[in-house]
This record gives structure tokens, sequence and C-alpha cells, in this order.
């Protein structure tokens, strides 16, 4: 098996990837640190040498907007790293086994578990690659920095993991993100940041077209959301049973349940997003967390709907306010959806901003970028 670096060089001379600074930085100090690992595994170099101890190698953090590369480089870097105690994990699934981790801890013993948790898991795997690193409820905040600690400096696991937000952007905004700060130090000081904004969005080439409104509803529209899903996320069509779900932190007084979220991209059906109780504060919540969102089932809004209309309404203003991509399946085109009723004419509005979220120009935005 070829390093990282090789597979890369190969990738770019076939015109797979196009030429990117960024992204060649990025492969050299991953090609580096999958050097550096293999060395001391288990009959490497180091390991000949010295015996089986562990260093404290430095992680790498790649940020950058959604299809720069992240997600490529870091299947790389997996793929063609040659030792057997690896994962790469999403890193809403890592977390959630943690908390588990702490239950099976604290029902067995009542001490701390977080150093427990983290020797357990030290004693699995030697390097930990998370995709896409998001931290969206305080209930994952509040033991990062403890738990990331000990993982690197205590137990000298190598981090490398993707984000698309810089370190400093993480868990923005969020409760009590005070005792969220040590963690963002951590990164900063034990992982090399490597931005990612190269010119090539990858992400248009990879939807190959795939309109963003679907009608009518029915299994056709159902489809192409579906695909568009799978190019987004790279996740197999036939793992579609195992995309996993989330839990939304608004402000730390509620949660919203995503029952489909993915590297950047969640998917809702439209009478849990926009039939049931919601405000400003949950919608905004949901688009400064995700660049793409999914809402299947919208249907023809007839009068007697006038409160679902406004939370659609408040729903698209803030996915257009932090350029959100939004793909759906719905019963009728934009300006049809809702002809008659209280607020039908400021809902013409929305009609616009769906109508630009299709186009050419507003995809070709990142998340949160300005227009």
């Amino acid at each position: 098996m070829s390093g990282l670096l090789a597979r890369y060089e190969r990738l770019v001379a076939s015109g797979e990837l196009r030429p990117d600074a960024d992204q060649r930085r990025a492969a050299e100090r991953l090609d580096r640190l999958q050097r550096d690992l293999q060395a001391e595994s288990p009959g490497g170099l180091l390991s000949q040498l010295f015996g089986n101890r562990r260093t404290q190698p430095q992680g790498v953090y790649l940020w950058g907007g959604v299809g720069r590369g992240k997600s490529m480089l870091m299947d790389l870097f997996h793929e063609t790293l040659a030792i057997d105690d690896k994962r790469r994990v999403h890193f809403h699934a890592f977390m959630q086994e943690v908390h588990a981790r702490m239950r099976s801890w604290r029902e067995a013993d009542p001490g701390d578990p977080i150093p427990r948790v983290a020797r357990d898991i030290a004693r699995e795997v030697r390097c930990l690659a998370f995709d896409e690193m998001v931290v969206n409820n305080s209930a994952d905040a509040m033991i990062m920095s403890r738990l990331f600690g000990a993982l690197i400096e205590d137990e000298g696991v190598a981090v490398v993991t993707t984000s698309n937000r810089p370190p400093d952007d993480l868990y923005k905004d969020g409760l009590n993100r005070e005792h969220f700060l040590p963690f963002i130090a951590l990164v900063k000081e034990r992982l090399d940041v490597f931005p990612l904004d190269g010119p090539v969005d990858y992400r248009l080439d990879r939807l190959g077209g795939i309109d963003n409104w679907h009608t009518p509803l029915g299994e056709k529209a159902t489809a192409q959301v579906r695909e568009a899903f799978f190019r987004l996320t790279d996740y197999k069509p036939e793992d579609a049973a195992h995309v996993p779900a989330a839990e939304l932190d608004v402000g730390g007084k509620r949660t919203i349940h995503v029952p489909k979220s993915l590297k950047g991209v969640a998917v809702f059906s439209f009478k849990r997003l926009c039939g049931e109780a919601r405000g400003a504060p949950d919608y905004l919540a949901i688009a400064r967390t995700y660049h793409t969102v999914i809402v299947v089932g919208i249907p023809r809004i007839g009068p007697d709907m006038r409160n679902e209309a406004a939370r659609f309404v408040t729903l698209i203003d803030a996915l257009y306010e932090y350029r959100v991509k939004l793909f759906v399946t719905a019963e009728a085109p934009p300006q049809e959806l809702y002809e008659t009723g209280d607020g039908a004419f400021e809902f013409e509005r929305t009609v616009s901003r769906l109508m630009e979220m299709q186009s050419a120009e507003y995809m070709a935005l990142g998340h949160g970028e300005e227009a």
C-alpha cells in the first residue's frame, strides 16, 4: 500500500483532483504524521530501536468550507495508514459512545469516569480520525477539554479531524462556552491547524446537476434528494439505515432531534420542522450547524395552515441568512405553495428567496458567506 502523499499525487496527475496548494500542504503534513505513526508501530523502525513506547504526536485539524477536499484527505489518510490500531469515526457517533462508557463506569465505580474512558479508548486505538467535528450540545462541550486532554496528553493518542469551522468558532454562542475554551486552546496547541479554502468546490461537481426542488411528492422526488444526500456525504446507499441522528442544542434550553445528520447535512420532514411549535432560535441553530438541509414532504399550504406558513417563512429566512443549501420534496413549486391565506402576500418574499436559493450563484457561496 502506498502512502497518502503518493496516492494524492496520482489523483492530481490523473485529473481526478485539480492542483490545490492548501490541499497539497495538508497532504504533506498528514503524510508525515502517517510515517511517524508507522515507525513506532510494532515492527516499525522506532519500535525496533526503543520498544513499543508511545510518543505524543502532533495531530492535524483540517477546516474549511464544504466541498474543499477535507473528507477526501481524511479518507486517504485512514486508508493508507499502515497500522492496525486506528479508527475513523463520525464525531457525533464517537461522543455518544463516550457518554455510554461514562455511564458504565459510573455504575461500576463512583470515581471520575473521564480518565478511565480515555484509558480504555487508548488501549483500542493509536490514532483517532474524526470526520466533521462539530459541537452542538452542552453535554459534549462540558467534557471535551478533559477527555481530549487525557487522550492526547496522557495517553498519547493521535487525533486527526475535519471541521467546517476554525477552532475558535467551535461551539460559538453555546451555553457555558467558557468551560469549552480549554478545548480550543488544546486544539491550537496540540494539533496543526490547516485551512482548506481552495478554488474548487468538489461538492458541486458531485451533485452532477441534481435539482434543489423536486415535485410532485412521490418516489421519484424522494429518490432525487436521497441521491443528493449520498453524494454530499459520500455515504453508501446500502448503509442508509445506519445514517446517524443527532440532538441539536438550542441555547441550552431544549434540543431539536435531527433524524439524519452527517457531514454537515441534515434531513427533516416538513411536519416535524414546521408542523410543531418552533421559533427563530430553533431555525438559526439549524442554519448555523448545517451547510445543507433537506426537507421532505412539503405540502400545499392552505389558509388553515397559517402557523405552518409563518414557521416556514422563518426557516427559509434563517437558512438564507447563513447561505445554507436547501433540497426539498414538495407537492408544488415555490410560487404555488401558499397562494391564499393570512400572510400570502408576505410569502412572496419567501418564494423569491426559494428561487434564488436554486441558482448557481447561491449554490457556489460558502456556508455563512455574504452574497
